[in-house]
């Protein structure tokens, strides 16, 4: 199987070379905050661009913050920016219908001159369901399952092919086929998380690429169970992409850091006891941030995602590809 770049030419999906991209919350800014942090990712020469998929705030005691959707966000960018592929971290499957997920990711690849990517999850906010009357779902393992059924659709779909009804419980479709196709000859499907039993199955039977948190330690023991469901689904683990996130800040030491950081927080009405523990939240100078993504990618975890919240901070967007990522690839 053969992965695209941003660029459309094929790639071998068993490299290895050291990637970067960015994730900007979607809440607590305004559009216009978002075009110029998006603008200047691109013009930096992240590999992508990737956004939250809520329909309230999270990380928030206030739910109610302003926040923009999803999809929405990245076909406004499709025609601003130039070169970062561009996708949801991760799109919340119940959201929408798995054959409309397809065709607004063809629709936002020609939009884009092919850098669209398709991200899934099996959702997890309870709040915003009930809010905006979406089935969630007796329980996680359920939404796994119709995450699962999708992810097949999606990936069929995309793929020129014609998906008939009675391939899934959840699910149905009648004879659903997509024109025009991507202009990516395969375009690519991103799932986030670590559940081993239901998620990491749907990784290894239909994702080009994986998304997770944590330290070393744990990201090498959810390896080991994505091993053993891609020995299952007859796939070799090295054509997924494995990638793991953080929020972080960068500044020349820890102190400012923490300072940018708590501003931050404090415009999306994040208390500090609220705050990640210390395998998600990075805040101090490049040789930190390049430390903790060194023994991430001595697991196998060779592209980087870093989460940004608003307002977004230039410095830490132009260190982390200018400084970090020579550190990371001088080894």
């Amino acid at each position: 199987m053969l992965v695209l770049s941003s660029a459309g030419m094929a790639r071998s999906p068993t490299v290895s070379e050291f990637k970067v991209g960015a994730l900007l919350w979607t809440q607590a800014a305004s559009w216009e905050e978002m075009r110029r942090a998006s603008e200047r990712i691109d013009d930096a020469g992240y590999e992508h661009l990737w956004f939250y998929d809520h329909l309230h705030a999270i990380n928030t005691r206030d739910p109610y913050l302003p926040i923009f959707e999803g999809w929405a966000i990245i076909a406004g960018l499709a025609t601003i920016t130039k070169t970062a592929r561009l996708g949801l971290l991760v799109g919340a499957n119940t959201f929408r219908n798995p054959g409309v997920v397809a065709k607004t990711a063809i629709t936002v690849d020609h939009m884009s001159g092919g850098r669209a990517m398709v991200g899934l999850g099996g959702a997890w906010n309870e709040h915003e369901h009930r809010s905006f009357g979406l089935e969630f779902g007796s329980s996680t393992g359920e939404r796994l399952d119709w995450l699962d059924e999708a992810a097949g659709a999606i990936r069929k779909l995309l793929d020129g092919e014609i998906v008939t009804s009675g391939e899934g419980d959840h699910y149905s479709f009648d004879e659903a086929r997509l024109e025009p196709a991507p202009l990516q000859r395969h375009l690519p499907i991103m799932i986030g998380g670590s559940g081993e039993r239901k998620t990491l199955r749907t990784v290894a039977r239909h994702a080009d690429m994986w998304n997770v948190f944590g330290d070393s330690k744990r990201l090498a023991s959810k390896d080991a169970v994505l091993h053993r469901h891609c020995e299952e689904a007859g796939r070799d683990p090295r054509t997924i992409e494995r990638t793991v996130s953080a929020k972080l800040v960068i500044r020349d030491s820890a102190e400012e850091a923490y300072e940018v950081w708590a501003a931050q927080m404090v415009n999306n009405r994040c208390p500090e006891e609220d705050w990640d523990d210390p395998s998600e939240l990075w805040l101090g100078p490049p040789e930190h941030i390049a430390e903790e993504i060194r023994s991430r990618r001595a697991v196998g975890f060779h592209t980087f995602i870093g989460m940004l919240a608003a307002p977004f901070d230039p410095e830490t967007i132009d260190r982390l590809i200018g400084e970090v990522k020579p550190m990371v690839d001088s080894g």
